[in-house]
C-alpha cells in the first residue's frame, strides 16, 4: 500500500522515485529527507567512494503549503558529479562480480558508465523514500528506526554506544573501535582489495500484530526488501543464522507478565511483529571494483584481463546503514497500512507485552 518506484542511472542526468500511497496531512518538506540522504552520500569522508554529489533532493508533486496531500509524491536527485570516461577503457569487458554480464545476457546491451541502472547509486533514492516513511513512523506511532555497522571484515563490534554510529564516518557503534577501522581501511586502500562487512538495523515501538500468516510474512518482506539492496548476499532476522546451534530452550523467548526475557526471534513472530524490537542483519559482500589486475572476457567472449580504476568505495558496507534502515521503514510503513485497513478496530483482551528491561 506504502508502494515506492524508482529510475535513473548512475551516470544520467537524475535519479528519481514515485511515492505513492502516503496519508495526507503529514508535515514534509525536502529537509526532512536531506538529512538521512546526506547521511548515505559519496564524498563525505577520505574512507569512501570520492564522487562528490551534493545529492540535493526536490519534491517535484505530493506536497501542499507544507504538508502530503495523499496524491504521489515525486522526488528527484540529479547527478552533477559523473565522470563516465573512467569506464571507456573497460566498456567491452565484464567486470567480475559486477552485473555487467547479465544485463549484457538478460537485455542484450547494457549501459557501462558506472553500472548503469545496477549501480548503488541508484539507492538514494530509497533513502528518500524511506525517509517519509520514518518521519510517519516516528511521528504517528512512536516507531524508532536506527542502525550501526556490527562487522568489518574481520573486525566485529558491540554496540556499546549506539548514538555514536552516527558522529563517524563508519557508522561505528563504539568509540574506542574507530581507530582500528581507519587502519584497516588505509590498509586494504594500499593493497587495492576491499572487504565485506554486516549492518545491523533495529526498529523500537512498533506494536504487535504487524504482517501476514501466510504470504507478504513481515519477516519475509524485510528478507526481500533487504536482500534488494545492492551487494547483499545474506539476511538475518533476530539470532538469524547464529540460531543454527542454539537449543529451543535457548532460542525461544520466553514470556512472563513483565514481558519477553529475549529477544531472539527478533520481533517477528509467525510473520507478524511481537512487539520487540525487529532486529534484522545484512552481510554485504566486497565490492569487486578493485585496482587488483582479474581475469574476465570482453562482449565477444574472449578472454581478456581488467583492472577497475576511478571511485569506489573500499567497503560499500560503509554507507550501507542509512539504506538499510530506509528499507525497513518502507515496509514497517507498508504493513503499518496494511494492519490498519484490515485489524485497525481490532482489540486483544491479552496485554501487550515487551522486552524487560
Amino acid at each position: 500500500m506504502f508502494a515506492v518506484t524508482t529510475f535513473g542511472e548512475s551516470h544520467g542526468p537524475a535519479l528519481g522515485c514515485i511515492v505513492d500511497g502516503c496519508p495526507p496531512g503529514l508535515p514534509l518538506g525536502e529537509e526532512d529527507l536531506q538529512a538521512d540522504v546526506e547521511r548515505r552520500r559519496s564524498g563525505t569522508s577520505q574512507y569512501t567512494s570520492q564522487r562528490r554529489e551534493p545529492d540535493r533532493v526536490r519534491i517535484l508533486s505530493g506536497v501542499f503549503e507544507g504538508r502530503t496531500t495523499g496524491t504521489p509524491i515525486g522526488l528527484l536527485v540529479e547527478n552533477e558529479d559523473q565522470r563516465s570516461r573512467d569506464y571507456e577503457k573497460i566498456k567491452d569487458r565484464f567486470r567480475p562480480g559486477h552485473a555487467d554480464y547479465t544485463y549484457q545476457q538478460k537485455y542484450g546491451l547494457r549501459d557501462y558508465r558506472g553500472g548503469g541502472r545496477s549501480s548503488a547509486r541508484e539507492t538514494v533514492m530509497r533513502v528518500a523514500a524511506g525517509a517519509i516513511a520514518r518521519k510517519y513512523l516516528a511521528e504517528r506511532l512512536g516507531v524508532r528506526v536506527s542502525g550501526y555497522l556490527a562487522q568489518l571484515g574481520p573486525i566485529v563490534l558491540e554496540p556499546v554506544d549506539p548514538p555514536f554510529a552516527y558522529q563517524n564516518p563508519f557508522f561505528c557503534p563504539d568509540p574506542a573501535r574507530v581507530a582500528e577501522l581507519e587502519e584497516y581501511v588505509w590498509k586494504l586502500r594500499e593493497d587495492g582489495d576491499s572487504i565485506g562487512a554486516k549492518i545491523t538495523v533495529t526498529a523500537e515501538g512498533v506494536p504487535p500484530g504487524w504482517g501476514e500468516p501466510v504470504f507478504d510474512r513481515l519477516d519475509a518482506d524485510l528478507a526481500s526488501a533487504m536482500m534488494g539492496i545492492n551487494a547483499v548476499k545474506g539476511v538475518e532476522i533476530g539470532a538469524g543464522f547464529g540460531s543454527v546451534v542454539q537449543r529451543g530452550s535457548e532460542h525461544r523467548d520466553e514470556l512472563t507478565p513483565r514481558g519477553f526475557k529475549s529477544n531472539h526471534a527478533g520481533g517477528v513472530l509467525g510473520g507478524i511483529s511481537s512487539g520487540q524490537p525487529i532486529v534484522v542483519g545484512i552481510a554485504l559482500k566486497p565490492t569487486s571494483s578493485i585496482t587488483r589486475p582479474g581475469e574476465t572476457i570482453d562482449v565477444h567472449g574472449r578472454p581478456a584481463e581488467i583492472v577497475t580504476t576511478g571511485r569506489h568505495d573500499p567497503c560499500v558496507g560503509l554507507r550501507a546503514t542509512p539504506i538499510a534502515e530506509a528499507m525497513l521503514c518502507l515496509v514497517l510503513m507498508d504493513h503499518y497500512l496494511r494492519h490498519r485497513a484490515q485489524c485497525g478496530d481490532v482489540v486483544s483482551p491479552t496485554p501487550v507485552i515487551t522486552a524487560r528491561r
